[in-house]
């Protein structure tokens, strides 16, 4: 490394701290501009919480011409955390600086909080007050806890719908959101009867930038940030329609970019998920500055809700191996006959990557340890085996758990080797809703079940519709319920004796004006891996 690429490394490696930690600056050290409009036009969230901390976001963000203008200075922004939304019972306050080169982000990482307990927080720059948000810090380990309510999602295509769906949600009274991929698209939207989004296809840092800015700019996506913590991982989209760890994968159009230049784009799409999650600085294993040259972007975890649940986030696009068997030997995915696939059983290829196998298997032996609650795996897609010809033979999609199915097995020998208490799979992607039970053998109707599994549907993004999800269902008997139609999102509901699930569904997204409905709804025993309707 040479010594300016050395030097610019530290640089952002002191500034990923600075917007993380409480500066202590005094008043008369702050730099305090006076605003003409708002700064805080993005909105304000939380995220990874624990029992006694949580990370709290914003970005000052002033639209201009070409996207945000604040200029090239950095700017301190005061934070606090009060009991209360009118900020009388002051609980912790800090500074941090919000930088250009992290977009003006700050995630003020704020530690020493009580246990299991609501908070609210806001943001000040200047003479501009942010809005109000409200958080959570989870339970102590050993807490023994009542319930918890969590919501799942993922998918939000800009283009294809109204994001109403975020409206709703904030009525369930949840603990926390699990997002599980998707929250932006990188495609220039033409084809959309519903909005076009600006900017045309997402390549550049600056690009991304301006793509999270439109999602972030939907009040009803704010709200919702705003209401509870959000527990983040990504699929593809953040960077690129079905990547696969260093190798590009379909964009669409003709590009004839090299492999370098890839990762190019994956480094900036990377550092923009930073700049606009409110996710640790731990994260950045090398600063923002290691992206460019393929550093890890450390994003699976664990987290415990007391005694009653543990919660995993993994990671299925920047480690994962290439998909085999395109049609045409084409970047992306395709959907094809295994036995027509030489590669298709490989043992060494893998969605994870080895080493976020082992750290799950050593995650998945503590848990057994602990031989109680539910384990609760947030994943990117549908983990369930979906064979989409009906009758002899097969096909199956390359770029899902299927396309890997021996690293599907190590997962589920992993679950049966430690005898993991009650493991409970939530899932996205697809853009459709599929229930069902997570199979030790796909190919053994009578194989047990070691799991449960709910796929989401989309807060938006397009599917193909019903015509063929009765006949699917019936080739995939493990599945109990599947809807290709209807938008929304999942909550469900743990407590010690049982958790409720309930798919929730919007009646139009092409509308802002909509209702929501109750599509299904399920109940799982602890202690028993079967799936039944209530």
């Amino acid at each position: 490394m040479n010594p300016p690429e050395l030097t610019n490394r530290r640089r952002l490696l002191q500034l990923v701290g600075a917007s993380a930690a409480s500066l202590w600056l005094p008043r008369s050290a702050w730099s305090q501009p006076r605003w003409t409009s708002n700064p805080f036009t993005l909105g304000v969230a939380s995220g990874s919480p624990t029992f006694d901390s949580v990370v709290l976001w914003t970005r000052l963000h002033v639209p201009g011409l070409f996207g945000a203008s604040l200029g090239r200075d950095p700017v301190t922004v005061h934070w606090e955390v009060a009991h209360d939304d009118k900020f009388t019972r002051m609980v912790q306050n800090g500074q941090a600086l919000a930088s250009p080169e992290l977009a003006h982000s700050v995630h003020a990482e704020v530690a020493g909080l009580e246990p299991d307990r609501w908070y609210f927080y806001r943001f000040m720059a200047g003479d501009a007050v942010s809005p109000v948000g409200r958080t959570r810090t989870f339970p102590k380990p050993d807490a023994v806890v009542a319930s918890l309510r969590l919501g799942y999602a993922s998918c939000q295509k800009w283009e294809d719908g109204f994001f109403t769906a975020w409206r709703h949600m904030r009525e369930e009274n949840l603990d926390a959101v699990m997002f599980l991929g998707d929250y932006i698209y990188e495609y220039p939207g033409k084809s959309s009867k519903v909005r076009t989004p600006s900017g045309g296809w997402v390549l550049t840092l600056d690009d991304y930038r301006q793509r999270y800015a439109l999602y972030k700019g939907e009040a009803d996506l704010q709200a919702m940030h705003a209401a509870c913590p959000w527990l983040m991982t990504w699929d593809d989209h953040e960077v690129q329609n079905d990547y696969a760890g260093l190798q590009a994968g379909n964009s669409g159009f003709a590009d004839p970019s090299s492999p370098a230049n890839f990762l190019a784009r994956r480094a900036a799409a990377y550092q923009a998920y930073y700049e606009h999650m409110p996710i640790r600085a731990s994260v950045l294993t090398q600063a923002v500055a290691g992206l460019a040259s393929g550093a890890e972007m450390r994003i699976y975890t664990r987290l415990q809700y007391g005694q009653l649940a543990s919660l995993y986030l993994l990671d299925a696009r920047q480690y994962k191996d290439p998909q085999v068997c395109n049609t045409g030997g084409a970047l992306g995915s395709s959907s094809l006959n295994p036995a027509a696939c030489p590669q298709w059983n490989d043992p060494k290829r893998s969605l994870l990557g080895l080493p976020q196998e082992r750290w799950l298997n050593d995650e998945f032996a503590k848990s057994q340890a602990r031989d109680s609650g539910w384990n609760v795996v947030g994943q990117q897609t549908l983990v369930g085996q979906r064979d989409f010809k009906v009758g002899p033979g097969q096909t199956f999609w390359n770029d899902g758990w299927d396309g890997y199915a021996a690293a599907r097995s190590r997962f589920t020998d992993s679950l049966r080797k430690h005898t993991l208490p009650n493991p409970v799979l939530l899932g996205g992607d697809v853009h459709e809703n599929w229930v069902g039970h997570v199979k030790a053998d796909y190919a053994d109707p009578a194989s047990a079940s070691v799991g449960v599994e709910f796929c989401g549907t989309s807060i938006t993004s397009r599917s193909g519709g019903n015509a063929k999800t009765a006949e699917r269902l019936a080739e995939n008997p493990h599945f109990v319920f599947a809807d290709a139609q209807r938008k929304g999102y999942g909550v469900v509901e743990f407590t010690p004796k049982q958790l409720n699930t309930t798919l929730r569904v919007v009646d139009e997204v092409t509308s802002r004006d909509t209702k929501i409905e109750t599509l299904a709804s399920f109940v799982v025993q602890s202690g028993r891996p079967v799936i039944e309707r209530t």
